[in-house]
């Protein structure tokens, strides 16, 4: 008995290292209210056996550190204080009753502790039997009522309780594996519609943009020897066309394997985005007639990250492309410079020289680069201005921090979620919590506390009255 005693304080020590500050704390309270609630009121109202009530409110003090640990040694121990000379810790019994039945899984072994409980309250019943002054069939009928307040009541709540704590995380683990299942089926709807896109746009567009550059070759020939002043023009269209076909096979590649670009692989091309990009924009507008200034104040030693080179380079050739399309030959200036530690990009044109219609468009380019400067963190603004030209800007941080690739949207697995050899299981469909089960569990809880309430309210009264 002395190793198993000293056995058990060093696993409890050492539990109680190991547990949480928080949960250390709060046992401490509940040890320190209970040996108050015990001792205190022995100065007040002085029992027949003052030694063998300050045991008693000792031992409720121990019930209660050992409820968590050892659940049923808890039970078993709360029939000494069934049948105690110690009232005030009677009140103590249901409590760590139903705290530690609700930790003794199956049920049916809770049940088990709970009668072998009443039957050491019986043999304790017969042996005190002769220290006591009242009968034993008054002392057999009032420990049968304790029994049941104190024992079989606390032990129904608790069995109750602890059986709703595996449902909730059963629903938990089910809507942890649902709310997965939704993300990687909307991750594949996404997949399958991008490779959708990429299939149309190479069968449609590559073909045009193939017989647009082969018909652009041939034209700088013919102007090269019959009409030298356009050679330059037609050379423009000729790179202008090849480039688009590279910048499409690019795209297409984004598209079609977005789910396996990491961080930084999300380019076309690792030139974009910077002075010399920028420049090169100006230059191709500068050709096709328009009045085109560019304001680069950005540090050279400052590092922009390839997402936001990218963003840069996004805006920057809408916001010209639109100015040739809805005011040609309106001058044009171009700004990218530091701004609250991010990047500022403008395009601003005057009004054009010449009013008429414009070429049309369905703003779906605006659109696409509030998008993307939206998911790096920035913010987005076009309009009109006051005097009749146009304006686009956007604020972007230096580098992103968020995630922009599929790979890195993808969610970590969820701590209630059990893998199994394909990945995540479904939970089994074995348990549900229903309605009856809570109120249940709660009505019987109740049952349990108010009466120990109202038993410790007469008490005190009785104590202060007398």
């Amino acid at each position: 008995m002395p190793h198993r005693v000293r056995r058990e304080a060093v696993a409890g020590w050492a539990a109680a290292r190991g547990a949480e500050r928080r949960t250390v704390v709060v046992e401490g309270l509940l040890c320190l209210l209970t040996a108050s609630f015990g001792l205190v009121p022995l100065l007040l109202v002085v029992p027949a056996r003052p030694g063998l009530a300050v045991l008693e409110a000792l031992w409720a003090v121990l019930l209660v550190a050992v409820r968590r640990g050892r659940p049923a040694a808890a039970v078993l121990g709360a029939s000494v204080l069934v049948v105690g000379v110690n009232v005030w810790t009677v009140a103590v019994a249901p409590l760590v009753v139903m705290s530690a039945t609700r930790r003794i899984a199956p049920t049916r072994r809770a049940w088990q502790v709970v009668g072998a409980a009443s039957a050491v309250v019986g043999v304790l019943t017969v042996v005190t039997a002769p220290f006591r002054a009242e009968r034993l069939a008054f002392q057999v009928v009032g420990n049968v009522v304790s029994l049941v307040l104190l024992l079989v009541l606390p032990a129904l709540a608790g069995t109750l309780l602890g059986q709703r704590r595996p449902l909730v995380s059963l629903l938990r683990e089910r809507n942890a594996y649902l709310e997965r299942a939704r993300a990687l089926t909307a991750e594949a709807a996404r997949t399958e519609e991008r490779n959708r896109i990429a299939g149309e746009m190479h069968d449609l567009l590559g073909h045009r943009l193939s017989l647009i550059s082969v018909h652009a070759g041939a034209l700088e020939l013919a102007a090269a020897r019959q009409a030298p002043a356009l050679a330059g023009q037609t050379e423009l269209l000729r790179t202008t066309a090849g480039t688009a076909m590279e910048e499409l096979r690019e795209i297409l590649g984004v598209l079609r394997h977005a789910d396996l670009a990491g961080p930084g692989d999300d380019r076309p091309g690792d030139g974009r985005g910077t002075r010399e990009d920028i420049a090169a924009l100006v230059d191709e507008s500068r050709r096709t007639g328009s009045a085109v200034e560019l304001d680069w104040s950005v540090p050279d030693g400052e590092e922009l990250g390839p997402r936001t080179r990218q963003a840069i380079h996004r805006v920057v050739r809408e916001g010209l492309t639109n100015v040739l399309k809805h005011a040609a030959g309106a001058p044009t200036r171009v700004e990218v410079r530091s701004a609250g530690g991010g990047i500022e990009v403008s395009v601003t044109n005057a009004p054009p020289p010449v009013a008429g219609p414009s070429r049309g468009g369905s703003h779906s380019g605006l659109a696409g680069c509030e998008e993307r400067v939206g998911l790096l963190g920035g913010t987005f603004e076009a309009g009109a201005l006051v005097n009749g030209g146009f304006r686009v800007v956007a604020r972007l941080p230096e580098r992103s921090a968020a995630g922009h690739s599929a790979a890195d949207r993808r969610l970590p697995p969820h701590p209630l979620v059990r893998p199994g050899p394909g990945g995540a299981r479904a939970p089994l469909p074995d348990e549900i919590l229903t309605w009856p089960r809570v109120l249940g569990s709660g009505c019987a809880a109740l049952v349990v506390v108010l009466p120990t309430v109202g038993f410790l309210v007469v008490l005190l009264v009785m104590a202060v009255l007398g």
